[in-house]
């Protein structure tokens, strides 16, 4: 089991940055796929992208696609989430998220496919 806690949001302005970290605990980090959900007040949990264990496949989600950046330090076990050109859409609380290793990363995912999950950081965007 991996533990997870998450860090770096806050409150920024339309058109700028923000740099989310989670960091893990526990032996099967390096093992594990990592994911990036959010959700706003009043709405389903949602995916951002998933990064296989080595870090050499990615998804995004359609709405982040070429804005955000996902990453992975397995020495450190850290994954981060570089969000650029940030929108008030943008506004929720951002999970990172440990799962399986998975077959495949050309699509979405569910938040029942992952397996542990941090408490959560405030991400707000003001227009």
């Amino acid at each position: 089991q991996v533990q997870l806690v998450e860090s770096g949001g806050g409150l920024v302005q339309a058109g700028g940055s923000l740099r989310l970290s989670c960091a893990a605990s526990g032996r099967t980090f390096s093992r594990s796929a990592m994911g990036w959900f959010r959700q706003a007040p009043g709405k389903e949990r949602e995916f951002v992208v998933v990064i296989s264990a080595s870090g050499s496949s990615t998804f995004y989600a359609d709405s982040v696609k070429g804005r955000f950046t996902i990453s992975r330090d397995n020495a450190k076990n850290m994954s981060y989430l570089q969000m650029n050109s940030l929108k008030p859409e943008d506004t929720a609380v951002y999970y990172c998220a440990a799962g399986p290793t998975f077959t495949s990363y050309s699509g979405t995912y569910s938040p029942a496919d992952f397996r542990s999950w941090g408490q959560g950081t405030q991400v707000t965007v003001s227009s």
